[in-house]
């Protein structure tokens, strides 16, 4: 089959979008199709669109349907669409949505925001990450905490380095962010940060191979973020048996289960403290939240994203 995917296009030089439409057309021609990946749909042939973000792929959705209006057409909803442009923007987003034949969600709580009127139409598919090719061997002398994200509203980026500023001398706990500044505001606010708290260090953006090799040595992942469809990073971090603090946002407690440990409330610094200084001080439960995320771990495998779309796209 011929399949049209398309992904919009971010600042952001490595975006989660780009990310997820190269495992995606790897996973299609693994599976036998054939796969022409491009930011927006300009005609052609396909026998079947996959479209990343059901508002801003709103004209290729569209575009698609009217020159092969009886072809099967994915959407899969991006946690933008789920928590902001449902709302902000709903003429195109629902559009995009009625246009589908199938809705993907990528948490196991999707099915709470997505209106009842799509409820048929809607399959989740867990995003997948690979182990790392070493074991974990996380460093001595710090306590690292790892923030993988842009810095970008939605992400809430500094939350972590806000929760580290004012620990006493004895703790080791240092936050190590990596990630592009989108805008000049951001890169004053990490710049300005770094300067008045030595616990914070950003390293900007980076390849995906450094990023894969600080999951290896630092101790925690902290997702800090105030929306979010399903982020990948927790699917990369399980997969490197890296424990996971995150805030308790729909996005990611669909991911990591309700009764996860780990969770501190969204927005919250001294809450976010507090859990960072238990997987510090208490042995116990750090080994509980990477026990947490080992139970986790086969929802995330490459062979059951591959087999999910491998049913998706033979129902189709």
């Amino acid at each position: 089959m011929k399949i049209s995917l398309i992904t919009p296009v971010g600042k952001q030089p490595r975006s989660g979008n780009r990310t997820t439409a190269s495992r995606y057309a790897r996973i299609f021609r693994e599976l036998g199709h054939g796969v022409r990946t491009a930011q927006a749909y300009e005609g052609g042939d396909a026998e079947l669109m996959v479209a990343i973000h059901a508002w801003r792929s709103a004209d290729s959705i569209e575009r698609f349907h009217r020159q092969h209006p009886s072809a099967p057409l994915v959407v899969v909803l991006a946690g933008t669409d789920i928590y902001r442009y449902l709302h902000s923007h709903p003429q195109a987003t629902y559009r995009s949505m009625e246009l589908a034949t199938a809705l993907v969600g990528l948490h196991g709580l999707v099915d709470r925001s997505v209106p009842d009127c799509f409820a048929t139409k809607l399959r989740v598919i867990y995003q997948s990450a690979e182990p790392l090719p070493v074991g974990k061997t996380p460093r001595g002398r710090h306590f690292d905490v790892l923030v993988a994200g842009h810095l970008r509203d939605e992400k809430d980026p500094l939350r972590a380095a806000y929760a580290v500023r004012s620990l006493p001398d004895a703790s080791r706990l240092r936050v190590v962010h990596f990630g592009s500044a989108l805008d000049r505001r951001w890169r004053s606010a990490a710049e300005a940060e770094m300067v008045r708290n030595r616990r914070y260090v950003w390293r900007g953006d980076v390849a995906h191979w450094r990023l894969r090799r600080a999951y290896g040595i630092s101790r925690l992942l902290v997702l800090s973020s105030i929306i979010e469809g399903g982020a990948n990073v927790v699917s990369e971090a399980v997969a490197a048996k890296l424990p996971v603090v995150a805030s308790d946002i729909e996005g990611t407690v669909g991911l990591l289960g309700a009764d996860y440990a780990g969770y501190y409330r969204v927005g919250d610094t001294d809450d976010l403290r507090r859990v960072l200084r238990s997987a510090e001080d208490d042995a116990g439960f750090l080994s509980m939240l990477a026990r947490q995320c080992r139970a986790r771990a086969p929802l995330f495998t490459p062979a059951s994203e591959r087999a999910a779309w491998r049913r998706l796209l033979r129902e189709l």
